[in-house]
């Protein structure tokens, strides 16, 4: 070879170092009228990048341009390696006979050198093919060539393909050992574009280990570092959606796979790209519980498969098929027959999710009573349950407790699905961000809903308690990992709040939103969650059990705790108080969703005043809702205080409407045991109480500003702190003076919490009061009022009331925020506390909005305070009359001056508002959470 001959070759690394920068030059070089050699070069390089970032036409015409100038050439080397280029494109271009053809002229015209690189290509082949055993020869052919002609970009690309193959075959470890050797082969060269591919394979090599947060902070370096190359990222979308989908992220990865596919098509690319990513987007509809666009997607995506001669994902692609058409309603016996025969299929492939479809023909098979079938798939399946990542010994746990449903054993299912969500409470306690913990246990709702049944079956309301415990706001078990001292973050989230303020204003002052700002907002959001999401989870799943008895012991004999379970559609009371657990049946969950929704819809026109006959509709509403969750426990409440403990998809039913509810002092909670969490939680020392009012309010956050006027800790306002202390604003803080109502020591003292041995006195209503010590009172206003200075003094607070505009966001609840000076306070932010306020009052519309996601979970503002040392929130779940908030505020802040709980001043507040509409509908709109 001459230098002009290596200098033009150059240009064959370089597609994979600099694409643009190559394409450009192999552009120069056909300028220059070159030799044919040289001009099959140049074409080659063209071609390759038209393949993996273009046009899939030009690439072939390119690619077959490079070919008859090589055989032109009377070079077979470089013919053998433009064959082998070719016959990657034929095969992503679907044309699979052909690609397979020239490779075999490509491998019979190389010697040597050249023929392993051509080996190593057909390899690739063989795995888009899904063909992993003529894979592993051709490239375990390769590898000691490549190594022995000491070619290093090869030999490590060899290395990554054989890793990604053991990947395919479940075969992690062996996945792992290859990428790190190919990976410090990499570090020698300068290839930026397989770099960055390695980076691709590390995350799917953490995926396929069950690490998600790695994966997913893997996969975004690969995409930041393909954005500097500016180079398409098909297989990249297709491996992040497979991670959001593990991490119950099922209606983005069906976007993101919409998109790509659009994106695809825009430019003629790859045709085996564009079935692998309608497979996955097959599979997120189907999660996502659009069985119609999955049925769509899984036919078209199985069809091109077929015709591209990639049975492996032909096979794959039925799974899903029949999976939606079973969620769709079809089951039948052709679908029993379809789903063996694809699990035998899988298995003969050695594929990692043969056992999902032997459950399916087993879970169809019970459908249709084939016992027989069903015991028979089913043993198949359930033998992932030993080993292999989670979500795959969760498969094995649900085959087993479906065949001890079968066999009539309530103690084998409890047992299976016991097993199985001890395996995903691990799996999901690995996760740092709450959003992922939460979304993640949709996994396992299967498994809960079969306990339940077993537990409702075996006749014991106590069994069915602890079994609806078990699966119900389980992500509050637990505080969730803080956010690291990450500098991008933080400088992410301060310029994502700038931005958002100036969208507001923008807004407040034209009513129009400015569309490059708006963009720009959520640009920084997608940047600070996908930061969130990489978090990696620090608590143990090994947390404290549910416990009935001292659930009981703790309720005492006033109390009565009424949790709500759902079995297939109907709503189950369980009572619990006076040393017993009582089950009765309600109505149907669907009737008292609409309803709610009724009676919301009434709340906001009450807002309003002249809307005064809507009242009567509105209480009508409150009586059939009473029907529909309490039936005939409503009349078996006692007379004393009520906790209320709903599914997550009755999180915006105002309780305090119901007629059995309306004169007691009435908290929801998430769960059981979140409320006794909140119950057994101690104040902070020294009382600090903070008063935030943020811009833009109506009433110009009056409560606030008479809150913040009253004598400190006078008799005739009922005290704030230090008798006779003086009082001072713009975030200034008063502390000391005589201690006020108490500062007595623990144990102690009118208002002091019981121990944990003690049962009796306040502790035992929801939200027993906490013997506040005083220590002064902070007032944040104006310019005060900022994100970080308001954190700031939260943090460790006693009581804090914030009155700001609430804002919920239902696509990404973790963004739903509180209007500050300088922008919106968010989720993501009050996840950074140490410790949140023992006591808040949030006295704004919107703040108790929930998103429900996952099995039984909910995100928003009220539940992230909760599992950070909230013990009790005021909170409004729909839109108010912002006047008639203040004498509501004021009065509660009266009860909770003479030392009542939260939702004991709160029924109070209610009681003294004035009889009309507007401030009725204001008190019912309100809601006591926890126990404080």
């Amino acid at each position: 070879m001459t230098a002009g001959n290596d200098s033009v070759l150059h240009l064959l690394p370089m597609v994979f170092a600099a694409p643009n920068e190559a394409v450009e030059r192999a552009g120069a070089v056909l300028d220059a009228d070159p030799s044919p050699l040289h001009a099959s070069v140049a074409h080659q390089v063209i071609g390759i990048w038209q393949r993996d970032f273009g046009d899939m036409r030009r690439a072939l015409a390119h690619l077959r341009r490079a070919r008859d100038l090589a055989a032109r050439a009377d070079s077979a080397e470089r013919e053998a390696d433009v064959l082998a280029t070719l016959g990657v494109a034929l095969v992503h271009a679907g044309r699979t006979r052909d690609g397979l053809a020239a490779f075999e002229q490509g491998v019979a015209r190389g010697t040597g050198h050249t023929r392993a690189r051509v080996l190593f290509r057909r390899a690739y082949v063989w795995w888009v093919l899904g063909r992993h055993g003529e894979a592993l020869e051709d490239v375990r052919r390769a590898i000691p060539v490549l190594r022995q002609a000491d070619d290093v970009i090869w030999t490590a690309r060899a290395l990554t393909l054989r890793a990604t193959v053991h990947l395919a075959l479940g075969s992690v470890e062996r996945a792992e050992a290859d990428f790190a050797a190919a990976e410090a082969l990499w570090d020698t060269t300068g290839q930026e574009h397989d770099k960055a591919d390695a980076v691709e394979s590390r995350g799917l090599a953490a995926f396929r280990s069950g690490d998600v947060p790695a994966a997913l902070r893997l996969l975004d370096e690969a995409e930041e570092r393909y954005a500097e190359l500016g180079t398409p990222t098909f297989m990249l979308t297709i491996r992040r959606c497979e991670v959001l989908l593990a991490a119950g992220l099922a209606r983005e990865a069906l976007a993101e796979a919409d998109a790509a596919i659009a994106a695809l098509d825009g430019i003629g690319g790859q045709s085996t790209r564009k079935a692998e990513l309608l497979l996955v987007a097959a599979r997120a509809a189907r999660l996502a519980d659009d069985a119609r666009t999955a049925i769509a997607r899984a036919a078209l995506a199985a069809r091109l498969f077929a015709a591209q001669r990639r049975t492996w994902y032909e096979t794959h692609a039925r799974l899903v098929l029949i999976e939606a058409r079973v969620a769709a309603g079809r089951a039948s016996g052709r679908l029993v027959a379809d789903a063996a025969q694809v699990a035998e299929r899988l298995a003969g492939f050695g594929a990692p999710a043969a056992p999902e479809a032997s459950l399916l023909a087993g879970r169809i098979a019970l459908e249709l009573g084939w016992t027989a079938d069903a015991e028979r798939h089913l043993a198949v399946a359930a033998r992932s349950r030993r080993s292999g990542p989670p979500l795959a010994r969760m498969t094995g746990w649900a085959a087993q407790a479906l065949r001890a449903r079968a066999a009539g054993s309530t103690r084998g299912v409890l047992e299976a699905c016991r097993r199985g969500l001890d395996v995903l409470d691990d799996h999901r306690m690995t996760l740092g961000a709450s959003e992922l913990r939460a979304r993640a246990t949709a996994q396992g709702a299967e498994l809960a809903a079969l306990a339940q049944r077993a537990s409702l079956a075996s006749g014991g309301p106590r069994r069915l308690l602890v079994w609806s415990e078990r699966w119900r706001a389980t992500v509050l078990t637990a505080p969730p990992t803080r956010p690291p001292a990450d500098p991008a973050l933080l400088s992410g989230m301060t310029a994502f709040r700038e931005i958002a303020a100036r969208a507001e204003e923008a807004r407040l002052d034209g009513g129009r939103p400015v569309p490059v700002l708006e963009r720009e907002q959520r640009r920084l959001e997608r940047e600070i969650r996908s930061r969130t999401l990489h978090m990696r989870g620090e608590a143990s799943g090994d947390g404290d059990r549910f416990d009935v008895d001292r659930l009981l012991r703790r309720l005492g004999d006033g109390v009565r705790l009424v949790e709500l379970a759902v079995l297939d559609g109907r709503v189950h009371v369980l009572l619990c108080g006076r040393g017993r657990v009582r089950r009765f049946e309600a109505g149907l969950l669907a009737e008292a969703e609409r309803e709610a929704e009724h009676v919301q819809a009434g709340l906001r026109r009450l807002a309003h005043p002249g809307a005064e006959a809507r009242l009567p509709v509105v209480e009508a509403a409150g009586v059939r809702l009473e029907e529909l969750l309490l039936g005939p426990a409503a009349a078996h409440l006692g007379t004393g205080p009520v906790v209320i403990v709903p599914p997550g998809r009755l999180h915006r039913v105002p309780w305090a409407l119901l007629p059995a509810l309306r004169e007691r002092v009435l908290s929801v909670s998430p769960s059981a045991t979140s409320w006794l969490r909140a119950h057994e939680t101690t104040p902070p020392p020294g009382g600090r109480r903070v008063l935030v009012r943020g811009p833009g309010l109506a009433t110009g956050g009056a409560e606030v500003t008479e809150l913040a006027g009253r004598t400190v800790g006078g008799e005739a306002d009922g005290g704030y702190g230090s008798a006779g202390a003086p009082r001072e604003r713009g975030g200034r803080d008063v502390r000391g003076g005589r201690a006020g109502p108490g500062t007595a020591a623990a144990g102690e003292g009118p208002h002091a919490r019981p121990t944990a041995a003690s049962d009796g006195g306040h502790g035992d209503v929801p939200g027993a009061r906490g013997g506040d010590g005083h220590g002064g009172q902070v007032v944040l206003e104006g310019d005060e009022a900022r994100v970080p200075r308001v954190l700031r003094e939260l943090d460790g607070a006693a009581l804090a009331h914030i009155a700001a505009h609430g804002t919920f966001r239902a696509d990404s609840p973790l963004f739903s925020s509180l209007r500050m000076a300088d922008g919106p306070l968010i989720v993501h932010d009050l996840e950074r506390l140490d410790r949140s306020p023992y006591r808040i009052i949030l006295s704004c519309c919107d703040t108790a909005r929930f998103a429900s996601v996952g099995a039984d979970e909910l995100l928003g503002l009220v539940t992230a305070l909760l599992p950070l040392g909230t013990a009790g929130v005021v909170a409004c779940s729909a839109p108010v009359n912002d006047a008639a908030v203040v004498p509501l505020m004021l009065a509660l802040h009266k009860g909770l001056d003479a030392g009542l709980s939260l939702a004991e001043a709160l029924r109070d507040a209610r009681a003294a508002l004035p009889g009309d509409a507007v401030h009725q509908a204001t008190g019912w709109a309100f809601s006591a959470f926890g126990a404080a």
